[in-house]
């Protein structure tokens, strides 16, 4: 099964799919593809909330913050994952060391090895950040970002049997069944 959260930052996406992954697992192998990499204290703090969050349920932590696929290698593929998150990995694969220029290619890699990673597995849970409900307008390198997460998003809606987003403590169903 192939879940798709998404919804506004800091509005309890991340405890919501653990709870769900942790279902989703009945009893096998659970997995947290953990794709932030850190570049400030702000990162590192709620690395460690999520950390905290996760501590008992079981995860086994696996750090990937590029090339997706390439952590399929570590895990075994008929347990229960929770990708935490496509937004993250998108910063990572966008802005590429050592000089950290745009990659223009980043939102397509990003969106083909996420839906090859979801569709590998038995179980996932994908979560990503709601960003396009403003009328602001962005610079270039922002909206090529914003540009590109939607289109993420997309193409795991797309291949997802359930689609939920969270939005001030609701639970709004986009598609599948599923009762919260």
């Amino acid at each position: 099964m192939i879940v798709f959260i998404t919804g506004g930052a800091k509005n309890g996406k991340s405890s919501f799919a653990q709870r769900l992954a942790v279902e989703l697992s009945r009893g096998g192998n659970r997995y947290y593809i953990a794709t932030m990499i850190p570049v400030d204290e702000e990162d590192r703090e709620r690395i460690r909330r999520h950390i905290a969050d996760r501590a008992g349920l079981g995860f086994q932590t696996v750090e990937c913050g590029r090339d997706i696929l390439t952590c399929l290698s570590q895990v075994d593929k008929s347990g229960s994952f929770l990708l935490d998150s496509a937004t993250a990995l998108l910063m990572n694969e966008l802005f590429l060391p050592p000089d950290y220029s745009l990659n223009p290619e980043a939102g397509e890699k990003c969106a083909r090895e996420l839906v090859e990673f979801a569709q590998s597995v038995e179980n996932i849970v994908v979560v990503s950040d709601y960003i396009y409900s403003d009328a602001a307008i962005y610079d270039e390198v922002t909206e090529t970002y914003r540009r590109a997460l939607a289109f993420i998003d997309q193409q795991l809606a797309a291949v997802s049997d359930v689609v939920l987003e969270l939005s001030a403590g609701n639970i709004i169903v986009h598609k599948g069944d599923f009762q919260p």
